[in-house]
C-alpha cells in the first residue's frame, strides 16, 4: 500500500520536493536555489531548463534521504510560482527564451496600451491590467523573440506557467494547466473556466499555444521522467492557492496570509464570484475534479520579508534577518516612525506603480530599534489595508486569520498583527502549507485522503495570538499609517 504523497514546490527562488505521510507529517525534503537573472532594470528572468534540472535533483535527493521505494508513493502534486511565463518548442523541449518572472515589469508599455480594455478584462478575468500577469508577457515574447510568433502560429511553440513546464517535462508531453494558474494569465474567463477568445484576440495570441485547462485535483497523466516508476500526477495549484488549500480554508469567509518575500492574503468566497471595487484580485481558489470551482479574493503585498533583507544588506542595523525581532523588542512602540516599503510601487489595494518607499516621523528621539519595529509593523499595516478591502468587497466580517511563512516566527509581528486587525491570528503546527496544499490536492484525486472533512481534522493550531490593544490606540496607529501611505502615493504628483 502506498504510504506517501510527493509535492514539487517550485518557487521564485528555489525548488523543493517534499514527501508527506497520511497524517500530513514530512518524511523528507530537499531544496535547491536557482539563479536570479536581471538583464536590465525592471527585468527578472529564470532559466527554465535549470529549474527542470533542479526539479529532478531535489526529487532524487529526497528519495535518497527518505530511504523508500517509489512504489510507496501514491501520487505527485505540483505547486508553483504563478504568472512566470515560459514558451518552448513542443518537439525539442527547448525554451525560446528565459522564463519571464512575475516580478518583471518590461510589459509596462503593453499594459498601458491595453488600458482602454481594462473594464472588459476585469469583468471577465477578475484581474486589473498589470505587468504582474502572464498574458502581456506572452505578447512581449511573441513580439520580441525572432521567429517565435511564426512558430506559435504553426503550433510548434507552446506556452505555460511553471506548472505547465514542469508537468510537460515530467509526463513527456502533457500540455496542461489548472484553473488557479490559468486564472493568473488575464486570458481565462472566470465563469466558463476556459480561454476567452475575445481577450486572446485583443492580445493577438495564437490560441493553439495555450495549454488545456484542468481542475486542481485530478489525474493528469503519469511520470515518464524524473522518477523511475510511472506515478500519477494528480494535483496542481498556484502557490498561494496551494497555501489556502493547505491551511484547509474550505469554508466561505476563511482567510490565510502567507508572509514571505511579499504577503499574499486570500479570502475564500465560496462558489460566488466577487468583483472587487477596492483594489483586490478575483481569482480561482481551487477546483476539485468536476465540482464547482471555489473562488477567492486576493490581496498582494509586494514587500514584506524582503524589507528585512533590504535593511540588513543596505544599512547594517542587523547582520542576520532573524535579529530584527530582538532589536525591535528593545522598544515598546515605533516612536512615531512609519515605513512604507513602496520600492516598486504599491500593490493591493492601491495598485500604484508610481508610489515610492517612505520613512516618516523621524526625530532625535528615534533610534535603530524604532526603525526595526517600523519595518515589522509595515507588514502588519499593509495586511490591514488588504483586510479592509476584503471586508468591504465581500460584506464578510473576518474573525480569524490563518498564517504561514517565515515571518510568523516573529512573536512581535504576530501580536501586532492581531492587535491592528482586532482579530485572532493562528499559526498551524505544519507550516509547510504550500507544499502540503499540493499534496492534499494530489491525494484527494487518487483516494489517499477521502475528502476535505478528513483534511480539516488533520489541521491543528500551534499558537494563537489575540488582540489586546485598545480601539482608540488601534485607530490612531492606523490613521498615522494611512497618512504615511498618502505621502508615498503622492510622490509622482
Amino acid at each position: 500500500m502506498s504510504k506517501f504523497i510527493g509535492a514539487i514546490d517550485q518557487g521564485t527562488t528555489s525548488t523543493r520536493f517534499v514527501l508527506f505521510d497520511h497524517e500530513s507529517n514530512i518524511l523528507a525534503s530537499h531544496q535547491l536555489e536557482h539563479k536570479q537573472i536581471f538583464p536590465k532594470s525592471g527585468w527578472v528572468e529564470h532559466n527554465s531548463l535549470e529549474i527542470w534540472q533542479n526539479t529532478k535533483k531535489v526529487i532524487k535527493a529526497t528519495l535518497q534521504k527518505a530511504i523508500i521505494s517509489e512504489d510507496q508513493i501514491a501520487a505527485i502534486g505540483i505547486t508553483n510560482q504563478r504568472e512566470t511565463t515560459v514558451i518552448w518548442n513542443k518537439k525539442t523541449g527547448k525554451p525560446y527564451y528565459n522564463a519571464i518572472v512575475w516580478q518583471d515589469t518590461r510589459t509596462n508599455k503593453i499594459c498601458k496600451s491595453l488600458k482602454k480594455h481594462e473594464k472588459l478584462f476585469q469583468h471577465k478575468t477578475g484581474l486589473p491590467i498589470s505587468t504582474y500577469f502572464s498574458g502581456p508577457k506572452i505578447k512581449w515574447l511573441l513580439d520580441n523573440v525572432k521567429g517565435l510568433r511564426r512558430a506559435a502560429e504553426d503550433g510548434e511553440a507552446i506556452f505555460g506557467n511553471i506548472d505547465s513546464w514542469i508537468t510537460w517535462n515530467l509526463t513527456g508531453g502533457k500540455h496542461i494547466t489548472d484553473v488557479t494558474n490559468a486564472s493568473r494569465t488575464m486570458l481565462m474567463n472566470l465563469k466558463t473556466l476556459d480561454w476567452d477568445d475575445e481577450l486572446i484576440q485583443i492580445l493577438d495570441l495564437p490560441r493553439k499555444m495555450l495549454p488545456e485547462i484542468c481542475s486542481s485535483s485530478e489525474i493528469y497523466g503519469k511520470t515518464k521522467f524524473g522518477f523511475e516508476k510511472e506515478l500519477p500526477i494528480s494535483g496542481i495549484l498556484g502557490d498561494q492557492q496551494a497555501a489556502l488549500f493547505g491551511q484547509t480554508c474550505f469554508q466561505k469567509g476563511d482567510v490565510k496570509n502567507t508572509y514571505g518575500t511579499g504577503c499574499f492574503i486570500l479570502l475564500n468566497t465560496g462558489n460566488e464570484i466577487y468583483h472587487s471595487k477596492n483594489g483586490l484580485l478575483t481569482t480561482v481558489g481551487y477546483q476539485i475534479k468536476s465540482q464547482k470551482p471555489v473562488y477567492a479574493l486576493e490581496g498582494s503585498v509586494a514587500i514584506a520579508g524582503s524589507l528585512i533583507q533590504w535593511i540588513r544588506d543596505n544599512f547594517s542595523l542587523i547582520t542576520e534577518s532573524s535579529e530584527i525581532n530582538d532589536l525591535a523588542e528593545k522598544v515598546t512602540n515605533n516612536g512615531g516612525v512609519y515605513f512604507v516599503p513602496a520600492f516598486s510601487g504599491l500593490f493591493a489595494p492601491h495598485w500604484n506603480s508610481g508610489a515610492r518607499g517612505t520613512i516618516i516621523g523621524l526625530t532625535h528621539f528615534v533610534n535603530k530599534s524604532h526603525i526595526a519595529r517600523s519595518v515589522l509593523e509595515a507588514t502588519a499595516f499593509q495586511t490591514r489595508d488588504v483586510f479592509e478591502a476584503m471586508q468591504k468587497d465581500s460584506g464578510l466580517k473576518i474573525k480569524e486569520l490563518k498564517v504561514d511563512g517565515g515571518m510568523t516566527a516573529s512573536e512581535l509581528l504576530m501580536q501586532f498583527q492581531a492587535d491592528i486587525l482586532d482579530t485572532s491570528v493562528i499559526v498551524p503546527i505544519i507550516v509547510e502549507t504550500t507544499a502540503l496544499g499540493a499534496a492534499y490536492a494530489a491525494g484527494l484525486a487518487v483516494g489517499f485522503w477521502e475528502n476535505e472533512k478528513e483534511l480539516q481534522k488533520k489541521w491543528k493550531a500551534k499558537k494563537t495570538w489575540y488582540s489586546n490593544m485598545a480601539e482608540t490606540k488601534r485607530n490612531k496607529l492606523y490613521h498615522q499609517w494611512q497618512k504615511a501611505v498618502k505621502r508615498s502615493l503622492d510622490w509622482e504628483e
